[in-house]
């Protein structure tokens, strides 16, 4: 009698689907903002902590590094350690995000806005 009505019923699950998706991806970004990951170089003499989106927070340079004629190699291992530490963020938002993607049953290589 009413074809349609089991259509109606995919949609209304297919949004029901979209509107959770919606949530956990929110609940991610607001998550990712409080994460942190820890970038290093020079076997851990200069330490770069950053968000999980890649905003740098701290730096740890231990002082023994520090030698006027060596003021390029201090910021050689000033900028690997932040570079470790924005990959080690973009890695570690694409690990959580594969972790929602999952969840909902979508192919893991799949983007979704971040």
């Amino acid at each position: 009698m009413l074809k349609g009505l089991g259509q109606l019923g995919d949609m209304a699950k297919m949004m029901k689907q979209a509107q959770e998706m919606q949530a956990k991806v929110q609940q991610l970004q607001d998550d990712l903002n409080t994460m942190t990951v820890i970038g290093e170089s020079g076997a851990g003499l200069v330490k770069a902590t950053a968000t999980a989106k890649g905003e740098l927070k701290a730096l740890d340079i231990d002082p023994t590094i520090f030698d006027p004629n060596e003021k390029e190699v201090v910021e050689d291992l000033i900028l690997a350690a932040i570079k470790d530490a924005q990959a080690k963020a973009s890695e570690r938002a694409q690990r959580e995000m594969g972790k929602i993607t999952e969840e909902l049953g979508l192919p893991a290589d799949m983007k979704l806005p971040f």
